[in-house]
């Protein structure tokens, strides 16, 4: 099978909000990227977090299996930087082999949450 998805990827819409309401960890406010590695090699990835003011933020190294899917909150990347909550974000994810990103986020600072699901925007 030929491998599927691409090797960049854009979320321009990130927004981690600071208040949660309900039980923690399952309802906390947060941000979220699926990653699917449909392939048959380990894929390295870099997640790169822009900010408004020019801040950039990472990367963030971490890896997808083969024939794998990872989950990864936004609100627990640490090193090299935790990223700021309640600020307007971007982020670009690079892989060395093509994966598929899909982007969520849980908004849960009313008892009425939101959540939105998107796919990201693959090039290459």
């Amino acid at each position: 099978m030929d491998p599927i998805g691409k090797k960049q990827w854009a979320i321009p819409g990130g927004f981690v909000p600071v208040d949660s309401t309900g039980p923690e960890p399952e309802m906390v406010s947060h941000d979220k990227l699926c990653m699917l590695n449909a392939g048959e090699e380990m894929a390295s990835v870099e997640i790169t977090l822009y900010y408004a003011d020019g801040h950039t933020a990472g990367p963030y190294p971490l890896t997808v299996a083969p024939r794998r899917v990872r989950h990864v909150r936004v609100n627990d990347l640490i090193d090299p930087y935790a990223p700021p909550l309640g600020e307007e974000y971007a982020a670009v994810v690079e892989a060395t082999v093509p994966i598929v990103v899909q982007f969520s986020g849980q908004d849960t600072r009313q008892t009425e949450n939101a959540t939105l699901s998107t796919i990201a925007y693959g090039e290459q």
